[in-house]
């Protein structure tokens, strides 16, 4: 074995130890799938400062132990409390599909105090169960003096169900002090009565029982609770008693209830749109590129397996936005390949030796498709940090799904095109490769002149008078915010026989809340928006619409508080600055100010198209939305990080020339690479839109949307600007003396330049 072989045979059993691990993981585990996808209801609360105590991370670690308790007695499977933040507490209840029960168990304090009835009229006045006044003394056990509490039935003699307390060690001799004390007192008296009090109201006040004696009391730990409970309102007291008093209040801030119908057709439709965008994905890549193409679709599927495992070793929640993220990652991960083939086909094109050219190819891409994956890292780190909920997931499927592409792209598909061409059959005939050939687009491109963009002015006023356009949306029809941004509540219902909009107003009105927007989805379901909606309406709601569609079912649910609404606004305002700013930042720092401006002006375009379209046709911003723009936002930059890489690489051994010939140049050599990565982009994003269901509908348009617009600016914003400002603070963009431009049209064929960085240009 050669010494040059070494390395590729060390790098290949690498490579082939972490897809065989990766294949065995995805085979024998599954990912978390969030409440989105299996249906369930989420619960956000936050902590607020009580009298004595201030709602730090130590108080709401104690809420969260005391909300442990009283979630395991709602009997839900597989339940999750955690902590975010110092002060919110967020509670995922699977198949639970009745937040009102969840929030009224989750949201009470539950001050547990067991108090004596004073004979006289001096203490604290109250009512028992039965409404009769009595007066109560000072507390003399507390929530923290319960050990256990469940619901059994009652005995002979007593009706209905009753709840069984037990004691800590501590609790029970308090309790057999207060029942010494208590039966002192002559029966039929009061003092011989105890109360047990549940939130300031008397929940029971039996008399001790005549067998007890004085100055012995009751001993043994445990006492039971009667008064005529059903079943259902003693697990309640049990529950609440269990749990004991929240240390400080809690307040519900947000709230999403998703049917398990909702989640299963989401899941069908993702993974319908993921075998078809793929397939026909895989089909473009074997027309056009032929064995290379087949080489970049294993690899693809090395990349599908790989980021699948790496979901399960994460231990990473999977969200519908995140499968969207997966799907859409698919077709970020053919973005390399397609890049470095064309590459290579250049390199072929000035010197035709097959394995030569593939090397080149990967080098000469090398910084490009670097640059491009830590853009887009940027905006999965920002949906991560900024975002909540379900978008969250899309930021961590978004990040893993780009850095294993990397995996994909130059190490997977680089073996494989080595192995390949050191075949002796491929050898002999190098157009089966795919590399040897140069496709339709780069023929007719060749017939183009490089002066193309000498209008830059032109282009920029053209790109000027769309982004007005898209604005005068906002500016006259408005963003039609859903209750994420705006706070307020918002229920999706399935009915068994179709309702039209008409009917469903009318069932709406007839529940008490006309004048309520009304919306009929794309899938037959009716969804109602208000700010002042609650639980007793959900349910007229759904008995009203049943009435009229034969039969309703809640099918999402979502309530999210006021200050929780103006917060997530503020936030996804602040990460929308945030990646254009830290977009500009690092493309000046990798290329120079003045594209780093031009790039970021084109995402600003972008942005302003995505955002006007949906305000003139008057769709939903949301979350999922925000989460698409900044998606767009790192993934359509890749375009100018590809074209202003290869202006740079053109710049340095053509500095006689204008620079906007320069550009020009590079924009045309570029182009059939930025044709193929967005047609299969696109065939993915199209599956979406046609088979991913209503929900990822729009998510799929805005990204549709994003990647067309970004194209597009790349030639017509980021480019002219650059050449706008290079020829106002950079070199002068005219030829130097002695050096005229040739006239020849196309894209140069220079000889290649070995840069510092090693890549062959």
């Amino acid at each position: 074995m050669s010494r040059t072989s070494r390395p590729l045979l060390w790098r290949a059993l690498a490579a082939l130890g972490i897809v065989g691990g990766a294949t065995a993981l995805a085979l024998t585990g599954s990912p978390t799938l969030g409440l989105d996808l299996r249906g369930g209801t989420q619960i956000v609360l936050e902590t607020r400062d009580a009298p004595d105590v201030v709602a730090d991370a130590a108080a709401t670690d104690r809420v969260l132990e005391v909300l442990r308790g009283r979630v395991d007695g709602l009997g839900v499977a597989e339940p999750s409390l955690t902590r975010s933040g110092e002060d919110r507490i967020v509670v995922e209840l699977p198949g639970l599909q009745d937040p009102a029960e969840a929030a009224d168990v989750l949201g009470r304090t539950a001050q547990l105090t067991i108090h004596p009835v004073l004979a006289t009229t001096a203490g604290e006045a109250t009512v028992d169960e039965t409404g009769a006044p009595i007066v109560v003394g000072p507390a003399a056990l507390v929530g923290e003096d319960v050990d256990s509490a469940r619901a059994t039935s009652g005995v002979q003699g007593v009706l209905g169900s009753v709840v069984d307390v037990s004691f800590s060690a501590e609790g029970g001799d308090r309790w057999q002090a207060l029942t010494a004390q208590t039966a002192c007192a002559a029966p039929g008296d009061p003092a011989r009565r105890i109360a047990i009090v549940l939130d300031s109201q008397v929940i029971s006040s039996p008399q001790v029982d005549p067998s007890i004696g004085c100055g012995v009391g009751m001993y043994g730990g445990s006492t039971q609770i009667s008064g005529s409970f059903s079943q259902e309102r003693a697990s309640e007291l049990a529950v609440l008693i269990q749990g004991g008093a929240l240390p400080v209040p809690v307040e519900i801030i947000e709230q999403r209830t998703v049917g398990p119908t909702l989640g299963a057709s989401a899941i069908e439709a993702s993974t319908l749109a993921a075998l078809v965008g793929t397939a026909l994905t895989a089909l473009f890549l074997l027309v056009a590129y032929r064995l290379a193409g087949l080489v970049a679709v294993v690899a693809l599927a090395g990349y599908a397996v790989v980021a699948y495992a790496g979901l399960i070793a994460l231990g990473a929640t999977l969200t519908l936005p995140g499968l969207a993220g997966f799907v859409l990652a698919i077709g970020m991960a053919v973005d390399a390949n397609v890049l470095v083939a064309e590459r290579a086909r250049e390199e072929y094109a000035r010197r035709p030796r097959l394995e030569r050219a593939s090397e080149l190819g990967y080098r000469g891409a090398f910084t490009a498709v670097v640059d491009s994956a830590v853009t887009t890292l940027l905006a999965g780190a920002l949906l991560f940090w900024l975002a909540s909920g379900p978008v969250r997931g899309f930021g961590v499927t978004l990040t893993l799904g780009v850095v294993v592409s990397l995996f994909s792209a130059l190490v997977l598909s680089r073996l494989l095109t080595i192995w390949l061409l050191r075949r002796g059959a491929v050898r002999r005939r190098p157009g089966w490769t795919g590399l040897a050939t140069i496709g339709p687009v780069r023929r007719r491109l060749e017939r183009v002149s490089p002066d193309i963009l000498r209008p830059a002015g032109r282009l920029l006023a053209c790109s000027a008078v769309v982004v007005v356009v898209a604005l005068a949306g906002i500016a006259l029809r408005g963003l039609d915010l859903g209750v994420e941004f705006t706070g307020g509540r918002s229920v999706e219902f399935s009915t068994t026989n179709p309702v039209d909009a008409d009917v469903a107003r009318a069932a709406v009105a007839e529940a008490g809340l006309g004048g309520l927007p009304v919306q009929t989805t794309g899938d037959g379901g009716i969804a109602v928006r208000g700010n002042d909606i609650d639980d007793a309406d959900v349910a007229a709601l759904r008995a009203s619409l049943a009435a009229a569609g034969g039969g309703a079912q809640v099918e999402q649910d979502e309530l999210i508080g006021p200050s929780l609404g103006a917060e997530l606004a503020r936030g996804a305002l602040i990460a929308l600055g945030v990646a254009l700013l830290a977009q500009l930042v690092y493309l000046a720092i990798r290329f120079r100010w003045t594209f780093g401006a031009g790039a970021v002006a084109a995402l600003a375009t972008n942005v302003s198209i995505v955002v006007g379209w949906f305000a003139w046709t008057g769709r939903t911003i949301d979350g999922v939305f925000v989460a698409a723009l900044l998606t767009v936002i790192g993934y359509t930059v890749n375009d100018s990080v590809v074209v202003f890489d290869r202006i740079r690489a053109e710049r340095a051994g053509r500095r006689r020339e204008p620079f906007h010939r320069v550009a020009g140049s590079a924009v045309l050599s570029t182009l059939p690479r930025t044709v193929n990565t967005g047609l299969s982009t696109l065939v993915i994003l199209g599956a979406l839109l046609v088979l991913g269901g209503e929900t990822l509908a729009d998510f799929a348009l805005a990204l549709i949307l994003g990647i067309v617009a970004g194209t597009v600016s790349t030639v017509t914003v980021a480019v002219p600007l650059a050449i706008v400002l290079q020829r106002r603070f950079g070199d002068h963009d005219r030829a130097r003396p002695g050096n005229r431009p040739s006239g020849r049209t196309g894209p140069p064929r220079t000889r290649p330049d070995r840069r510092s960085d090693g890549a062959v240009v």
